[in-house]
């Protein structure tokens, strides 16, 4: 390959030939130290690269940087995007895509980025003695009768909390315990007005309140002490402190986290306005409710009245009557018929007892005839001439004496000497 320098207008060298010569050149230097903040980071799955963008923090200039997923992965806490790093890197030059970058061997981070390292590793820890526990979180009072405010004097937090609350809730009362927000003193200032707001019975929740700031002016609220004040107190603590994307330590051991002052004052009171619309409408609900009851009962009742029963009482009386009345005719003409089948069977019996009776027989004009002691007599062979007898009729007793007796036997031949 001809060398670049005998390029000329009629022999140019080809891009190819330039690219290899500056990829060539770059790979001969060797590692150095970069100082920038990482803009941007990529992790892409199933890559052992991650690929950084590093940013000047002063000209508008950046660099790509690739890094070995393990020496990415063993950051302590890890690396986000914004913080401050040096990164010892070896430059590299891409001939095919024209790229050049920086592969990197070794990631410390710096300024912010340590300070969010220290910070991380409180949170770490912190965390694993269960200070952020949710479990431990309590529930902030629906209305409190005193809400206490731990803030600057006459800040734009204070202004802010105080105004917001009492437009939402006119007869809140505050109890403000000042305390310098950062410098040096703000954590021991802080912890003395919760200690003051703690022993306060009248006190139901806390709030403590900050405006926004850099991360520097927001590490006393981020101090162990601090944190452990807070989750020690048994008054509810509302932390809003900064903005949105601030979060210190205070807003994950605090029992509510606010992003802002204003939203601190919005979740410790209810708003009047809306508690009596609600207070409407749960009115409104009831008497739509007890009007749709009584409508509902009233057509029960006008049904039940509107029955035959209940229009006219008797009528049930009437035909339980007129049913009683019936059973006891049917009753007596049963009790009648039976009677007279019943007196009927009597005649009938009476009949067949005269029929049956010696007396009926007498009446045909049969006798029966007794000696003096009164045994029946059936022979002539059980009287003699003279002897006293009694003869029985239908109608009395005849006294006689047997004066003769005759001896009426029929004569009974035998048929076989007849027929001879």
């Amino acid at each position: 390959m001809p060398s670049l320098r005998d390029a000329t207008a009629d022999a140019p060298a080809p891009v190819r030939a330039v690219a290899q010569a500056l990829a060539s050149y770059i790979d001969r230097l060797g590692t150095v130290w970069v100082e920038g903040q990482v803009a941007q980071v990529s992790r892409r799955p199933g890559l052992n690269t991650v690929f950084l963008t590093l940013r000047d923090t002063v000209a508008d200039l950046s660099l790509s940087v690739t890094c070995a997923r393990h020496v990415f992965d063993s950051l302590n806490p890890p690396l986000v995007e914004g913080a401050s790093v040096v990164i010892h890197a070896k430059p590299s030059f891409y001939p095919g895509r024209g790229s050049l970058s920086l592969q990197a061997r070794e990631i410390r981070m710096i300024g912010l980025g340590e300070l969010l390292a220290r910070l991380e590793r409180r949170r770490q820890l912190l965390a694993a003695e269960g200070l952020f526990a949710a479990e431990l979180k309590r529930r902030l009072p629906f209305l409190p009768t005193t809400v206490g405010l731990v803030t600057a004097p006459g800040s734009d937090a204070e202004r802010d909390v105080l105004e917001n609350a009492r437009r939402r809730w006119p007869a809140v009362r505050f109890r403000v315990a000042a305390a310098r927000m950062q410098g040096a003193n703000s954590a021991r200032e802080v912890m003395e007005a919760l200690e003051v707001l703690e022993r306060d019975p009248a006190v139901d929740v806390v709030v403590v309140a900050r405006g926004g700031g850099a991360v520097e002016d927001l590490l006393p609220f981020s101090d162990e002490a601090v944190s452990r004040a807070v989750h020690a107190m048994r008054t509810p603590v509302v932390s809003a402190i900064g903005h949105e994307a601030d979060q210190p330590l205070l807003d994950l051991v605090a029992d509510v986290r606010a992003s802002t002052p204003t939203d601190a004052a919005r979740r410790v009171v209810p708003d009047l306005a809306e508690e009596l619309h609600r207070v409407e409408v749960g009115r409104a609900r009831l008497r739509q409710a007890m009007r749709a009851w009584l409508d509902r009962e009233q057509s029960r009742l006008t049904m039940v009245r509107t029955r035959p029963a209940m229009a006219d009482p008797r009528h049930l009386l009437d035909a339980r009557g007129e049913e009683v009345r019936q059973l006891r005719d049917r009753s007596r003409r049963t009790l009648r018929h039976r009677l007279e089948r019943a007196g009927d069977d009597v005649h009938h019996a009476a009949a067949r007892v005269a029929a049956l009776s010696p007396l009926a027989t007498l009446r045909r004009g049969y006798a029966v005839l007794q000696d003096a002691d009164g045994h029946v007599v059936t022979s002539i062979a059980e009287v003699a001439t003279g002897a006293q007898v009694s003869v029985r009729v239908a109608d009395g007793r005849v006294a006689a004496t047997v004066d003769g007796l005759t001896d009426l036997t029929p004569v009974v031949t035998d048929p076989e000497e007849s027929d001879e």
